[in-house]
This record gives structure tokens, sequence and C-alpha cells, in this order.
């Protein structure tokens, strides 16, 4: 059995010329790469001019990925901890010792009961085979609990799935060719770069572009028009837009009576909320409202970018399916340039049960804990309930003690002494401190893996660039020597990294993706219509846009798009009279390349952005070290006052590290594990605050 889980081809790798690689991130760009190879060093990471969606073009971020491979910090041989939990104390250990004595505790735990194990993952890596490939296998076998992945996009794709019947959309090129672009919720300049390129083709055409965001960010300055409505109000704005497109009759009336599903009730709903209403509620003035409107309900070929930040509140599933609404309204969806793009991950034929093998659960059926509440859950003593106390956890492409909301509770769960930790990682992170072992893990350029998108329609081979450093395993060849050690001698285990690759979009009726091609190209193009619903065939059980979804009222919940106020709405709170949102810091991703210095050299510090009135009636300078603070913790940095915040909202520049902030915390210790209204997701940009001068420090 081949244990060590890295494909025979690994040995292919070139000890010099140029390889095509794929972006690994959490990013609706997802590049192709080319690395230069010289003599067995990757010498540089560009991205691969022949794939028409990267253009030769990368972020810096990612243009700088040699520094976080050959990071001198980088983790290349096992650690097993020697200090106390959090002490970040530990000792070097061997692959077999590291692994025999993991796969003993697990073994423990799970003859008493598995559902006690817990893996911990999310998006350090998208690939398909690092990510949920011989890990689903691993713990689907060994009967663990199963983890809610919820912690970034699921209200949105919730709300897609139950508005459009997928996560598809338009094609991310045809916004080029738009006319009006409602940027919504998205700084692209930022996290989509590759999206803002065709927004600049269309703004050559004579396009006209809004963003919808609370923060004035870089893309904001770039538009025509900025929007800056509060936190969880984007439903009232939505259905005002509604309201208006109702009463001047800008609406394609074909289209829907052909195309969607409860047309009638959303049309009484949408006329209860005049712009004025609405104006109230999203703090924005009436006359933007109505322009909006009428620039939407007037102008051919208006598409609409909605990104996951509006979705991170308590409404924000309906917010989403509001919006998702609009371009059914007005027969946008009949051109290629017209619709609404939030995610195309649906449109992939990923063959999941291939890679991951729920068969393997034998009938079981684990309980499913959520992501989010971690800091709770690893609190909880076993009951009928919740089911076991966690015994072990085991993380994976997560950073849960920087990532995770009420992060002063997740702290508390990591340093229980009875909670059995594995993390495997590139670098010693938060999370990693708190570990009874570290698995060295590789990167991008040392492994294969295979790539789908959700900002684009190509799929995208990664191969390996260069060998492992030092003592480092891929994800998949870790877990595949656990299996070897807890006796699992079911053939898929022996499968290798490349035989996974193929089977990622291989079905018994014939592959959806041609292997060869990506083999000798590194990406291929999946055959999509250029306009998915102009005729409607939506992915619904209805074949409609459903305005009004049966399923979420079987489920006991409102089936058409509403604005719920957020849980800790604007101004209901004299204790905590601020808003904060926590958006990514321009030159981090999350939590990850907070590390790599010459990015953390630009990005400085953590700040909280905080608008001049609100800074003024606080004696709150600029550059002043602040305490912001809840009833659930408090965090001190520096504060810019600046006019990328709005009145009434601050804004807290994450995912830092909690270790790199000034005592040791960051803007999670604020946040709640509250969940949306649909998807289960997180509220991270639903939360109220206070902001004081810090007192200074004792002499």
């Amino acid at each position: 059995m081949n244990t060590t889980g890295i494909s025979p081809s690994v040995s292919l790798v070139k000890a010099s010329g140029q390889v095509r690689g794929a972006c690994p991130h959490d990013c609706p760009d997802t590049c192709a790469l080319i690395t230069t190879v010289e003599n067995g060093v990757a010498t540089r990471v560009q991205g691969n001019p022949d794939h028409p969606q990267t253009g030769g073009v990368l972020c810096t971020k990612v243009s700088r990925y040699t520094e976080r491979s050959y990071h001198p910090e980088r983790i290349l041989q096992p650690l097993k901890r020697s200090g106390p939990k959090g002490s970040g104390r530990f000792e070097t250990v061997s692959w077999d010792s590291a692994l025999d004595d993991i796969a003993a505790r697990l073994g423990a735990i799970a003859d008493r009961n598995p559902e006690a194990i817990v893996p911990y993952s999310y998006a350090g890596t998208m690939g398909l085979v690092q990510a949920e490939g011989m890990a689903a296998r691993f713990f689907n076998k060994l009967g663990a609990s199963l983890l809610d992945r919820t912690i970034c996009s699921a209200a949105g794709g919730e709300a897609l799935v139950q508005t459009l019947g997928g996560k598809a959309g338009m094609k991310v090129e045809f916004f080029a060719e738009s006319q009006l672009i409602l940027i919504w919720g998205s700084n692209s300049i930022a996290s989509n770069l590759h999206f803002w390129r065709r927004v600049q083709e269309a703004k050559r055409g004579g396009a006209r572009v809004v963003c919808i965001d609370p923060r004035k960010t870089e893309t904001a300055e770039k538009c025509h028009e900025h929007i800056a409505l509060r936190p969880g109000t984007d439903a009232a704005l939505a259905l005002a837009l509604m309201h208006e497109l109702i009463v001047h009759d800008w609406l394609d009336h074909d289209y829907i009576a052909r195309h969607t599903l409860g047309w009638a009730a959303l049309r009484e709903r949408a006329l209860l909320w005049p712009p004025e209403r609405a104006a109230q509620v999203c703090g924005v003035p009436v006359a933007q409202i109505t322009r909006l409107a009428r620039d939407y309900g007037t102008t051919q070929a208006a598409a609409i970018r909605l990104n996951y930040g509006m979705q991170r509140v308590r409404g924000g599933g309906n917010a989403s399916r509001a919006i998702a609404c609009l371009p059914a309204l007005t027969g946008a969806w009949r051109q290629r340039a017209g619709g609404l793009l939030l995610s195309s991950s649906g449109m992939f034929p990923v063959n999941k049960a291939a890679l991951q093998r729920p068969d393997l659960l034998a009938g079981r059926r684990p309980r499913t804990l959520n992501m989010i509440t971690i800091g709770d859950d690893l609190q909880r003593d076993s009951s009928p309930a919740f089911g076991p106390k966690i015994e072990a956890l085991i993380v994976y492409n997560s950073n849960p003690v920087a990532v995770a909301p009420e992060s002063g509770k997740v702290v508390q769960g990591f340093e229980r002494e009875d909670l059995f930790t594995v993390v495997l990682e590139h670098f010693q992170t938060d999370t990693a401190d708190y570990a009874d072992f570290i698995l060295p893990a590789t990167t991008q350029l040392e492994h294969w893996d295979i790539h789908a998108a959700y900002g684009h329609t190509d799929v995208l081979l990664n191969r390996p660039a260069i060998e492992p450093l030092g003592q480092a395993r891929p994800n998949s060849a870790i877990f595949r020597a656990l299996a070897a050690r807890l006796g699992f001698t079911e053939p898929c285990f022996s499968e290798d990294d490349e035989t996974l690759c193929r089977a990622a979009f291989s079905h018994p009726d014939g592959d959806r993706v041609d292997f060869n091609e990506l083999l000798d190209k590194g990406f291929a193009t999946l055959a999509i219509p250029d306009a998915p619903f102009a005729d409607g065939r939506f992915l619904t059980p209805s074949g409609k846009c459903e305005f009004f979804s049966a399923r979420l009222a079987a489920q006991g919940l409102d089936g058409l798009p509403d604005h719920l106020p957020n849980h800790e709405a604007a101004g209901s709170s004299a204790e905590f009279p601020l808003a904060m949102i926590s958006p990514p810091a321009r030159n981090f991703l999350n939590s990850s390349f907070v590390n790599v210095k010459s990015l953390r050299d630009i990005e400085g510090e953590p700040l909280l952005e905080i608008h001049a009135d609100d800074a003024a009636a606080r004696g709150i300078a600029d550059g002043a070290i602040v305490r912001v603070f809840n009833q659930r913790g408090t965090y001190r940095c520096k504060a810019e006052v600046s006019a990328r915040a709005r009145p009434g909202v601050v804004n807290g520049l994450g995912v830092w590290w909690r270790k790199l902030g000034l005592d040791g915390t960051n803007f999670n210790q604020l946040t709640s594990q509250k969940l949306t209204d649909l998807g289960r997701g997180p509220v991270f940009y639903d939360c109220l605050v206070e902001v004081q001068l810090a007192a200074r420090p004792a002499l």
C-alpha cells in the first residue's frame, strides 16, 4: 500500500523549466499559474498568459508565493507539544512516532465513540483533492462527526439554490459588455482582480458602475457612484428597487410570466417598500435609490456582481434572495451581458461521491457540528442533545483560533488539557500554538490538485513544480498514512493523488472534463451557454426563477424574500452604538499571507477605521490606540480616522493573527456565534461595539 500518498508522477518534477498550476486560495478568480523552476528551486510564480481568465496577471499576494513556500518559518518536520497549550513550545519528532501516537489516540477514542472526533477545515486550499478528498474518506470510514462548513458563503449560496436552483449565473467575461454594473458587497480591486479588469473594459465602452457597500473601498473610489448603506440593510434596498420597477413599469412582463414563480406575492411585498422607507432603514438619500432604480430598469445589459460580504448578517440569505430576483423582473437574463453572478461553483459537474466516498459511512449517520459555533461546542459536555463531548480535533486548511467568531471562547476550548488536537499546517499559526501535534503540509507548488472555481467556469489542474520541502507531505498523504495505521484496507485508501484528480470529474457515463486537455493546457472550459437563463430553464424544481420558494415555506420559513433586521441592529443599543464590520485587509487572504513579511509591511499593523464625526465625539485622534469592546470581549488597536468609514460604522480590517495584536487578540474577539437566516452561516458583519481611547499603560 502506498502510504506516502505522493503520486509516482511527482518523481517527474522538472529540475528546471516551467510547470502549469492553479492558485489554491479562497478567491473567485482561481488563477492559472506558471512556476519557473531552476535546479529544483521555484524561482518565480506568474499568471498563465494562455488562460483567458488569468491573462498573465496575478494579485500582489500570489505573485509572491515563493516567499510563502520558502518562508524561513515554514514547518518542515513533525512537531510534538513540549509546553502548556498555547505556549507555542514544541519538539521535533519523526513521522513514524507522530503518526503512531496520533493513530493510537484516535483509535482509542473511536472505540468509545468516533463522533467524539471532529474534523475542522475550510478553504485554506480550494483544491478538490487536498481539501476534502482523502480526508473525507478517512473521516467517513472512521465515523467521525461531520462538519457544517458554513463560515464564509452559506447564506448566499442557499439563497441562490432557493431562487435560481443552484450556484449559477452570468459568465464573468461578459461583464465587459454590460452597460450598467452593480458591484454589490465586493471590494473587487482587492478580492476579485480579474473581474475588475472586465469592469474596466465595460467602463471604456461607456458602462456606468455603481458600488453598494458600507465601506468606501478602493473599488468604491473607482466607481461612478458609491451607495454607502448600513450593514445588513441590503434587502431593504433591493425591495425598494423592486418597488420602483413596479411603479414605473420597468418590467419585462413576458419574462416574468414565462419564467418566474410567485410574482403576485412578491409584487405585493415590494410595494410595501417605497424608497422613503428604505432610505431610512439603509441610511442613504432617497435620490440615490430612485436613480439606481431608474438606471437598472431602463438600461439594457444590466449586470449585478454580488459578493459574500453582504450576506454575513442575520438576514443575509433573504437579502441575497431579494437581489437575485432583480434580473428576472427586468428580463436582464435574456442577454449574456445581463443578469447576476454570486458564484458559479454549482455549474461544475464534480463527482463528490467518487472523491469523498460517503458510502464508507456504511449506513451510520454521525452528528453534524457547525464550524461557526466551535467556541461553544468545545466547552459542551456529553448530553443526549449534543452527543459525546469533543475529545479530538483534527484541523487542516483552517486557522479557527484566528478566524472563528467569539474567539475568546474558541481559545478557552482549545486550551482544554483533555482535548487532543492535531494541526496540519505550513506555519505555526494561532491555532497551531494549541496543537498536541503539528504535521508539516505541502504548499501548492509541491503537490497534485484539481480545482473548480466560483468566479468563472474553467477547471484547472495543479501539477507539482518542486519536490516537497523538508519532510512536508500533502494532506492526502497524511490521511492515507493514518488510514493504514488504523487498519483501513479499502482500495480507495491506496489511490494516489493523480488518480484522485482524474476521479474528480469522472462519472459512470463518461468524463465531464478531458483530463488530457488539463495535462496539456492546465485548464479546460466547461461547455455552458453564454446566457444560461435566457429562456428560463432555471435549476429549481419548477424550472423557473422562484420568487416564492415552496421549499422554504415547507421548512416553516417565509417563502418570499424580506428585510430582516440584524441580530444587533444599528441604534438598538445605547451601550454599543457603533456597528462594526471586519472586511479583509487588501494584502491578506483571510488569515493567509499574514506572516509574509513583504505583505505585512504593506498593511502595517491592525487598524480600526472610524469616521471623523464618531472619532471627534470620543476624543479620538488619528493614530490613537483605542479600545474596541462589547459584551463578548475587548480588543485594542490603532485608530485611523478615515473617510472609508461611514458615520455610525467602524471597519476592523482583518484577519490578523491574534499573536500579532497588541494584546494577543483580533477583531473576532468581538464577533458572535449567531447564525444567518438561511444556510446556517456566520454573522461577522452583524456586530455592535463601542470605541474608547485606550488607557495609557502604567510606567
